[in-house]
């Protein structure tokens, strides 16, 4: 995903949309959709996360990146990706992962990185 525009630092720019599920379920999920190599629950908290498989937005389409430009933010039920730095227009949008499963899908976010999410 690519900025259409300058964006400010801090400045809230997508929510991470998706059906919001207990993480007993979302690592069930998880298990399948990592078979294709893709990453689609967010937790939430230590009882539920959102599944932007069922329901997501195009913020599911944001890439992980071992140095970002944009963070994450959970406020209540929501989950806001922010920018961390002012951001070009044309600029991919990026964010780390923080992933804590079996680390199955290795990190692309530049040459040579060995980081496994």
């Amino acid at each position: 995903m690519f900025a259409t525009l300058a964006i400010n630092k801090n400045t809230r720019i997508v929510h991470y949309a998706g059906e919001k599920i207990p993480n007993r379920e979302s690592l069930k999920r998880e298990v399948r959709y990592l078979k294709s190599g893709h990453i689609w629950c967010f937790k939430l908290n230590r009882l539920y996360a959102r599944d932007a498989a069922v329901g997501g937005n195009v913020a599911r389409y944001i890439n992980h990146s071992c140095t970002p430009n944009c963070y994450t933010q959970v406020i209540g039920d929501t989950i806001w990706i922010r920018a961390a730095r002012n951001i070009r227009r044309g600029e991919e949008l990026t964010y780390d992962y923080c992933t804590d499963g079996a680390g199955s899908v290795p990190c692309r976010c530049s040459p040579g990185c060995t980081v496994m999410l």
